[in-house]
């Protein structure tokens, strides 16, 4: 028999909240702080929502979908001229079965990473660099308006999530110059064939702080506070948003990271997660603010940089290998995989 998943703080929720943070973008304080209250109740009561109301141009996101299409479209020997293990920054093309997060199982889907574009020449890391951009005409440009929009985005979210927190606005956003913020451009291919247990992506929580996520079909799922796998429905418009691992920490548990996968998918699915991070040397760990007795300290610090190169390098085959034969090593104090939140150990695929 499987494990018993832990128990968090999480509701048994049966669908999302929906949040409409368009008041985030007011000049009346009041109105940022009803937006940001309701951000802050979903982020607690279910680490999973739907956003309206975010302001990012449809035509900018057509485009995005457009240019993602065209480009899976491509042969493999093409997209491996742009393959991640070529680059310096992990950027580029993810080819299927590339990227493992449960031993044994391979995720059935394949991907484009694309990163903050760090052109300095000085500060460069393992996560943070110039990104290697594809020779597909506009790809470049459409892709690039689109991360560029979810970023900004996400300094409004940095912002509400503070607020709800108790926190002065700019709390957390101070620390989001150049951050090691990844968009991923992922791609399901269908298989009519394939098992029903087979998985696009197995169970895990995401890294960073939240995640901004387009996808263009059904088939991810939420495990809930009852240890409940949940589908997550297309809604018009909207975005999903997740708590990740640095959001718990610096919340100090009031937001945690939940778990999710995407199961076999019925149809052709495309899916597009920004990752949002803090700067690359920031340390992560509980808010001042947020330790008192009452509720002391839950976590250990972790440099957000250091975090997210050591759960990649746990994740991706390229870095796996340079692992093992000594050409890397994984930063001191590095955490293993699904380290925060709800760790699915039951019904993992």
């Amino acid at each position: 028999m499987a494990p018993t998943p832990r128990i968090t703080p999480h509701a048994a929720f049966d669908s999302l909240p929906l949040v409409d943070i368009h008041g985030l973008f007011s000049s009346v304080e009041a109105e940022r702080l009803t937006a940001a209250d309701a951000l802050g109740a979903a982020a607690s009561q279910a680490g999973f929502l739907y956003v309206t109301g975010h302001g990012v141009d449809p035509h900018i996101i057509q485009r995005l979908k457009q240019r993602t299409v065209e480009y899976f479209a491509q042969s493999t020997e093409q997209k491996m001229q742009d393959y991640i293990g070529l680059s310096s920054n992990h950027s580029g093309y993810v080819p299927e079965g590339e990227e493992q997060f449960v031993e044994g199982s391979i995720d059935h889907k394949e991907a484009f990473d694309v990163g903050f574009d760090y052109r300095r020449l000085g500060g460069q890391r393992p996560m943070l660099g110039a990104n290697r951009w594809p020779t597909l005409p506009g790809f470049k440009d459409d892709i690039k308006a689109y991360y560029d929009a979810v970023f900004n985005l996400s300094l409004t979210l940095f912002r509400g999530f503070a607020l709800a927190l108790g926190l002065p606005e700019d709390a957390i956003s101070q620390r989001v110059n150049n951050p090691p913020s990844q968009l991923r451009l992922i791609h399901y291919p269908f298989s009519p064939d394939a098992p029903v247990d087979r998985p696009g992506i197995g169970a895990h929580t995401d890294y960073e702080c939240f995640t901004i996520l387009l996808p263009t079909a059904p088939g991810l799922e939420v495990m809930n506070g009852a240890g409940q796998w949940i589908d997550v429905p297309l809604v018009d418009g909207a975005f999903v948003i997740n708590i990740g691992d640095m959001m718990e920490v610096l919340s100090n548990g009031t937001y945690v990271a939940t778990a999710h996968r995407v199961r076999k998918v019925g149809q052709e699915r495309y899916a597009f997660p920004m990752f949002c991070a803090c700067d690359y040397d920031t340390v992560i760990e509980p808010i001042a603010q947020l330790v008192d007795p009452a509720t002391p300290s839950r976590y250990g610090p972790v440099v957000c940089g250091d975090h997210l190169y050591a759960q990649t390098l746990q994740t991706f085959r390229y870095l796996k290998q340079r692992l093992a034969a000594g050409e890397l090593r994984l930063p001191d104090g590095a955490k293993g995989l699904s380290s925060f939140g709800r760790v699915a150990v039951a019904e993992e695929v």
